[in-house]
């Protein structure tokens, strides 16, 4: 069994929870509306924007028959003016209502937290003494965590999966209904919940204290879960982990039983396949086999790169510098370590402290950079500038620190320690739109380039933030207003921005459909007032110049990572550590492949020789599972004639070629980073 340590994931399970329970507040007191509600007409609005009349209170799930008995049947949730509530909820006044089906996320999320309430049934009729701590739904499915004197084990997954058909089968109703929080305590007191009991304690005194009740199985929950138990047909339990209660080391260990479930038996083995194909691409194993980093207990966080993946690392970086060259960036490099006033100036000492190492040179406190930002401001005021030196884009490769917990690091996708692509654009207001298109199309050919899709999201201002209400409107409204011009599709993030201004954040989605957040466009108007930043204008006065802050690759390991990942290791021949490797068929053509090999690297073509006394079969093995682009055998007619027997990742043996053909178009293929589709058995 796996530890899971606490998560961030886990903590915002937690929110979840809590938050969920404020909605049963509201969901709560619909019947008392309803009772002090006047006779007239309610007016429901509708996701299309279409109305719907009522002169009566309805449930959400009488107003999706009223739509549509076919709606009805897919409903999964409701969504009251931007609040997920229950199928049984009573609209009672007018609102803005959504049918949630398993099409949208807070549909999925009713679907699967109801399939972790059949698995917590099935779970307590197999195993009575079985305690229960808690079980939402999560990004790709559901958990609960158990606690158990004699644990449970993989071969219980079967059992519980087999108990769980059962439940579908006999399509129990889930039955809502609230108790006082005194008697809520004594009905979980006498089931032997203490968990449960906890959970109330810890409630607001006036928190309504909601349950579902499906058959003889009564769980404290707020919901919203589906009307009965049959539609839950398509789901598999998937793992276990160990996970402390409340997220606390200083708690028990618990059991945590982690499953999946759909509306569609295909769905849901598309689903299992792609959860296969992921850990044959996992990173962490292809960067070990592959020989590009390592991580070590003595650096936990703290990624080598070996040798090969030097190579990849650093010609991701040529090709960064060489667009942002031509896009007209200059590049800075600022230092690793800076004093605390500065990150006082910027803000990260109050708002990020607690990810920031730092420590005391000469009775001073310093901080290792979290960011690059405070650094890149230094630069700019490194001289008087003038609007005429607007728009400066000044890019930096900068390496940074922050301190992640220990249960969050997970192999180059979350570390302490990694390389941002970080530019900063200081320019004038009438600089801004076009600034941000020209960033959203560099990020977009960066994207195209290694054939990535990608979605947007405009995050708006958080609570924990600084600056006027004015400069929050007029910074969204830009990043907004390019996003429109630009007629790119984006859904609005609310309340997800920095803390210093709003932000475009580019997701990306991988050949097997997972999507990763990796470039973002921040902008910034407070970060220049603080640090007093100025320009001469047109009319000799002093102004403010505006900041964008914005990372195409994110950071650089990360990005290594999730190229790892959508290649599967198999990297297009421009990125691939090793390019070509020779091959004698015999040691007595080992001179012949010695000088192909030189002739390659006389070229700049990144190319190996196997010299082991190995078969030739044995060789060509080895290269493949090596992910090597190309191979190029030697023996007596190559060397009489002057050729080579060509050996690919993309189309298998493409027979005989000229040395100095295969040279030029190699080469050719290098410069235009061209992306060729591996051949299937290559890809195994």
């Amino acid at each position: 069994m796996t530890v899971t340590r606490p998560l961030q994931s886990e903590m915002a399970a937690w929110d979840g929870f809590f938050a969920a329970k404020e909605s049963a507040v509201i969901a709560g007191t619909s019947k008392c509306r309803e009772k002090r509600r006047s006779r007239g007409i309610m007016i429901i609005t509708l996701k299309d924007g279409s109305k719907k009349e009522y002169d009566h209170a309805m449930s959400v799930i009488d107003i999706a028959s009223d739509i549509s008995e076919g709606l009805a049947r897919m409903a999964c949730a409701g969504e009251m003016d931007g609040q997920a509530v229950d199928l049984r909820t009573v609209v009672d006044s007018d609102c803005e209502l959504s049918i949630l089906t398993f099409q949208d996320e807070g549909g999925k999320a009713a679907f699967r937290h109801t399939a972790s309430h059949i698995m917590a049934q099935a779970i307590k009729r197999l195993y009575p003494d079985a305690k229960l701590a808690i079980g939402p739904s999560v990004s790709d499915g559901f958990y609960y965590d158990i606690d158990r004197e004699i644990p449970l084990t993989a071969e219980d997954l079967e059992k519980i999966e087999a108990e769980m058909k059962k439940i579908v089968k006999e399509g129990l109703p889930l039955e809502r209904f609230e108790l006082p929080r005194e008697e809520a305590i004594a009905f979980m007191k006498e089931k032997e919940e203490p968990y449960k009991v906890e959970l109330i304690e810890d409630l607001p005194k006036d928190a309504v204290i909601s349950f579902y009740r499906q058959g003889e199985f009564t769980d404290l929950c707020a919901g919203p879960h589906l009307m009965t138990t049959k539609p839950v047909k398509a789901f598999k339990l998937t793992s276990l982990a160990g996970a402390y209660w409340r997220g606390s080391e200083k708690n028990k260990m618990l059991t945590r039983i982690y499953g999946t479930a759909f509306t569609k038996k295909a769905d849901l083995e598309e689903h299992l396949a792609r959860i296969e194909e992921a850990k044959k691409r996992d990173h962490r194993k292809l960067g070990k086999e592959l020989g590009l980093f390592m991580m070590r207990d003595e650096g936990p966080g703290f990624p080598f790169f070996l040798p090969k993946g030097m190579v990849l690392k650093n010609t991701l970086l040529d090709y960064w510098r060489e667009i942002h060259t031509k896009a007209g960036y200059v590049e800075i490099s600022t230092p690793i370590m800076l004093s605390r006033h500065l990150w006082e100036t910027s803000g990260h000492w109050d708002h990020y402290k607690e990810n920031m190492y730092t420590t005391v040179i000469d009775e001073q406190d310093f901080a290792i950079k979290p960011m690059n930002c405070p650094g890149g401001i230094l630069a700019y005021q490194s001289e008087p500038r003038s609007y005429r030196d607007l728009p400066l884009r000044m890019g930096e490769l900068g390496l940074v620190h922050r301190h992640e917990k220990s249960g969050q690091l997970h192999g180059l996708m979350r570390v302490r320690c990694f390389t941002q692509d970080d530019a900063h654009i200081f320019m004038t207001p009438d600089q801004i739109r076009d600034e941000i298109k020209g960033v959203a199309s560099l990020i977009d050919q960066v994207y195209s380039l290694f054939g990535f899709k990608y979605h947007v999201e405009l995050s708006t201002r958080p609570e924990d933030s600084m600056g006027s209400d004015e400069d929050w409107e007029m910074a969204t409204e830009a990043l907004r207003g390019a996003l429109d011009d630009l007629g790119l599709d984006y859904v609005v993030n609310e309340g997800d921005g920095a803390f210093y201004g709003p932000k475009i954040d580019f997701h990306l989605e991988d050949s097997i459909g997972r999507t990763w957040q990796c470039g973002t466009i921040q902008l910034d108007f407070q970060l220049p007032l603080r640090f007093e930043l100025e320009y001469i204008g047109a009319d000799g006065e002093k102004h403010r110049p505006i900041m964008i802050h914005r990372v195409a690759f994110g950071s650089i390991e990360r990005f290594i990572g999730i190229l790892i990942e959508h290649f599967a290791g198999a990297f297009p021949t421009w990125l691939s550590p090793i390019q070509v490797r020779v091959l004698a068929i015999s040691d007595k053509y080992m001179d012949y492949g010695k000088k192909v090999l030189a002739e390659l690297q006389e070229a700049g073509i990144r190319a190996d020789m196997d010299t082991r006394a190995e078969k030739i079969g044995y060789k060509i093995r080895e290269a493949r599972l090596e992910k090597i682009p190309y191979m190029l055998v030697v023996g007596a007619k190559e060397e009489e004639e002057g050729l080579v027997s060509v050996r690919s990742r993309f189309l298998g043996d493409e027979g005989q070629k000229d040395l100095g053909g295969f040279i030029t178009a190699i080469k050719e293929e290098i410069k235009s980073r061209e992306i060729r589709e591996v051949k299937a058995e290559e890809q195994k």
